[in-house]
């Protein structure tokens, strides 16, 4: 019987500490956005939805997922992949790439604010090549697009380095034998790269677009700091809805949308990216 305890034991700070910072704020969390005056309601839900900027925010976390993501991703690897063959001054590479780590969120939007700004670095540059004669107004409230484009251009440079850190450890856990044994058998660089390289990155590319796809269901200084409310994330919703419209229950409602996202996205990546013995 004391065999069958020990392990438990040695669990239970974590299993307790676990429930504290998680599990309990979760229950209260999930309480707080189905109560009401009356007891259990649907009231905070319909509020919610009742709200022209839920969707739009919805809508804009979405495509920043599938757009950031990916392009994150390939990025990380061909940075990755560079890494591995080893160029002159490899160290300081892998440095200027992990720079944007030591930069908050809120810092780097505002060195891209910088940029976009109708008067930013951006605009000067169009304005004295001749290309435009007042500049663009990329983050203007009427041009959906160009905010877009100015707020995945401002999370690629900032957080691509995490998913890059991911993934160069995983490169470095695979050994060389492989890759030189199917150079051996005539496979060039993009056969050895599906066949080889990608199958073997399963658990790191796993870990990253987890990681990578909730920090990007978090995204909000970022934005905040480019468009403000112009261009909506889910977020920033509850953000607004707690702080400024003092609001929790519609606040935990819409944090509930972002926690089904996150799960949803993990068990899609858990089940679509396998380990090479798991497809077997």
């Amino acid at each position: 019987m004391s065999r069958l305890r020990s392990p438990w034991m040695l669990l239970l700070p974590s299993i307790v500490l676990m429930a504290a910072l998680f599990g309990w704020p979760l229950v209260q969390g999930v309480l707080e956005a189905f109560r009401g005056d009356d007891g259990l309601t649907l009231a905070n839900w319909e509020r919610l939805f009742d709200d022209p900027y839920i969707f739009t925010a919805l809508r804009n976390t979405v495509l920043l997922i599938v757009i950031v993501v990916p392009i994150q991703l390939a990025l990380a690897v061909g940075m990755a992949l560079l890494m591995q063959a080893r160029p002159r001054f490899a160290g300081g590479h892998f440095y200027l790439w992990c720079l944007p780590l030591a930069i908050s969120e809120l810092a780097a939007g505002l060195v891209w604010l910088s940029i976009f700004d109708n008067r930013g670095y951006l605009n000067s540059l169009l304005v004295g090549l001749g290309v435009s004669d007042d500049g663009v107004h990329w983050l203007g409230y009427q041009n959906a697009g160009t905010m877009l484009l100015a707020v995945v251009v401002a999370e690629v440079w900032r957080a691509t380095s995490l998913v890059f850190v991911i993934v160069v450890a995983g490169v470095q856990m695979i050994p060389r034998d492989y890759d030189e044994a199917a150079q051996v058998f005539g496979a060039n660089f993009w056969q050895r790269l599906r066949h080889v390289t990608l199958p073997l990155l399963g658990p790191s590319l796993q870990v990253a677009l987890i990681l990578r796809t909730i920090l990007a269901l978090q995204a909000f200084a970022v934005a905040q700091a480019l468009t403000g409310r112009d261009f909506p994330l889910l977020v920033g919703e509850t953000y607004e809805w707690y702080a400024n419209l003092q609001n929790p229950a519609v606040a935990s409602a819409v944090s509930l949308i972002v926690l089904a996202i996150s799960l949803a996205t993990a068990a899609f990546y858990l089940r679509a990216v396998r380990q090479p013995e798991q497809t077997r």
